[in-house]
């Protein structure tokens, strides 16, 4: 049987292989389409799925950008009932014109449980710059 913090591992681990695999269908498919997204990359809060996506195509025909590879470490699930903060250190390898470039970031992921087959979706993701990667 597996519990609900295996599961968000599961959830986790799928949406962080579809980003790391360039895969967007996948990737975007793991939101829900009301989820929230604050990055520090972003000059504001994103309010839906859809409108990162918007941004995602801007980066891609602007920027040439592609994910090349994410790891992801230092992993942790908080259960709060049919919500999970999930929380972990991501290094991304990423290409742009102006070549690759490697980023190491803090992130939070927040689950909902719901639906009909009871899985977790991400509702909210915070991205921020892993200081301490930087300094190290």
């Amino acid at each position: 049987m597996t519990t609900d913090h295996d599961a968000v591992l599961a959830a986790a681990d799928a949406l962080v292989a579809a980003f790391a695999g360039d895969r967007t269908e996948d990737y975007f498919g793991a939101f829900s389409a009301d989820a929230s997204f604050v990055f520090h990359t972003a000059d504001r809060r994103l309010d839906s799925t859809e409108e990162y996506r918007a941004l995602w195509r801007t980066w891609r025909e602007e920027d040439g950008f592609r994910v090349l590879a994410c790891a992801s470490e230092d992993r942790r699930v908080q259960l709060f009932g049919d919500t999970a903060v999930f929380t972990h250190a991501v290094t991304t390898l990423v290409a742009t014109h102006a070549g690759e470039e490697t980023v190491r970031e803090r992130e939070t992921i927040v689950f909902h449980r719901g639906g009909d087959a009871g899985g977790w979706r991400a509702v909210h993701e915070h991205l921020s710059p892993d200081s301490a990667a930087a300094t190290a």
